[in-house]
């Protein structure tokens, strides 16, 4: 490996911190210099096995998965990153992906290595990366409202942001491995010199003692886990001093939810964070602590509204999807889909057009109901969502998980009678429902099929 290879930058700076530590992982302190071994090891065992070809890593954050991933892009391989916590669902990727072979990494010392019969041929957006040797990335889509879609990426136009020298705080790496939210983490962190706290798993109590016992400085997350925390009061029993920033993004933010964990943590910075698959993650700049305004762009991203719709262009955005069609304009630009509300530099998220349900030609974004009725004493969740209807075509529906004593018939009546407060007559809800469960997904955002 030498400064002209795809990582070179990177492992120059390895190599300059040394002793650092890069990793905790299961408590214990990994080196830069130990990764950088690691990485130089499975280097050289990748590089003509993998060269050029579409590889799998199916696995969670760890040292070697790590070194396995550098490896891979240092032999310009295509990564496809899959959680090994959700195998069963992966299926369906390998062969969207067209993988040529898949790393899975249950246990770190015996890693299986899975060879596949190649297609007849390659998806036409592999032939730039494959044919010029690139390290090229595929990420996917949560498939929730159908088949997840595969983002093709140029690897190195990703990496290049990284050359940018920036602070990095202790921070732990919530955000899963098969998404770039975790990736982008991980590159930022280990490029700055900076420390990845590995965690094992991601519920509130272990997440706080994580926090408490490392020191940690920074926990990227998504609304959905702080609800969790709140709800769970494990920052009760741990202690959060350390933490400088939580940033959150993923999914909209609740209002009222924001409200609530600056009270809780007065001294803790919070920064909303917005990314996608297709772009990567943008700087962004929250207006306050507890304001949903923010600003987002940064190098190498331009933003417009357009129809109330952002859409944004970037020199690393993806090349395309491998079984949808391109959601970019003629001129470029990425429809993100989201609808939003600007104000001079900020705008505000408020959902996306998909999600908009149209009551009688009115239309009706479920975050803002669900923000009225997270407001009201003892609601733990909501979940508001769409049922057809021959009069309006569609109507708002709720259903909300509830601690308090009241009846359901009292439930439903303190709920409409305080969203008229609130909210225009469409958008109160005209079916609610009440829920056991919170409507958090396996990937820690609200799952909003429940409603479906």
């Amino acid at each position: 490996m030498n400064s002209l290879s795809n990582i070179g930058f990177l492992l120059e700076e390895f190599s300059n911190y040394g002793n650092q530590t890069a990793i905790i992982w299961k408590d214990q302190s990994v080196t830069y210099a130990h990764i950088l071994e690691r990485i130089k090891f499975w280097s050289e065992k990748f590089h003509s096995k993998y060269s050029s070809r579409i590889v799998g890593l199916e696995s969670d954050f760890s040292p070697e998965t790590i070194a396995m991933l550098f490896a891979l892009i240092e032999a310009n391989a295509v990564v496809v990153p899959f959680d090994i916590l959700h195998s069963e669902k992966n299926q369906k990727k390998y062969t969207i992906a067209q993988l040529d072979a898949l790393i899975r990494i249950k246990d770190e010392n015996s890693p299986e290595f899975i060879e596949f019969a190649p297609p007849e041929s390659k998806n036409p957006l592999y032939i730039p990366i494959l044919s010029n040797s690139r390290p090229g990335l595929v990420l996917f889509t949560s498939g929730s409202s159908g088949e997840p879609k595969g983002a093709l990426h140029d690897f190195q136009k990703l990496l290049n942001k990284f050359k940018i020298k920036r602070k990095a705080l202790r921070t732990v790496n919530f955000l899963l491995f098969d998404h770039w939210g975790g990736l982008n983490t991980l590159f930022h962190i280990l490029s700055n010199g900076g420390t990845v706290v590995i965690l094992e798993n991601r519920s509130p109590d272990y997440v706080c003692q994580t926090i408490e016992k490392h020191q940690v400085e920074l926990l990227p997350t998504s609304p959905t886990f702080l609800n969790m925390l709140v709800l769970s009061r494990a920052y009760e029993r741990f202690s959060l001093k350390s933490l400088k920033l939580i940033s959150y993004g993923a999914e909209p933010m609740p209002e009222s939810l924001l409200k609530r964990i600056n009270s809780l943590f007065p001294d803790i910075k919070l920064q909303q964070t917005y990314g996608l698959i297709e772009l990567g993650v943008l700087r962004s700049q929250s207006e306050e602590n507890g304001s949903l305004w923010v600003k987002i762009g940064g190098e190498g991203y331009q933003t417009r509204v357009v129809d109330n719709l952002l859409q944004i262009k970037s020199d690393s955005a993806m090349l395309g999807y491998l079984n949808a069609p391109s959601p970019f304009t003629e001129d470029g630009w990425f429809m993100t889909g989201d609808t939003v509300e600007v104000k001079g530099e900020y705008m505000k998220i408020l959902g996306r057009k998909s999600e908009i349900i149209n009551v009688g030609g009115e239309k009706v974004f479920p975050q803002e109901v669900e923000n009225v009725i997270l407001e009201l004493p003892d609601v733990e969740d909501v979940l508001v969502y769409s049922e057809s209807n021959p009069l309006t075509g569609k109507i708002v529906c709720a259903k909300i998980k509830y601690k308090g004593t009241e009846s359901k018939a009292e439930l439903i009546k303190k709920v409409k009678t305080y969203c008229r407060t609130k909210l225009e007559p469409f958008k109160i809800p005209v079916k609610i429902e009440l829920a056991d469960q919170s409507f958090e997904s396996g990937r820690f955002k609200k799952s909003r099929v429940s409603g479906n």
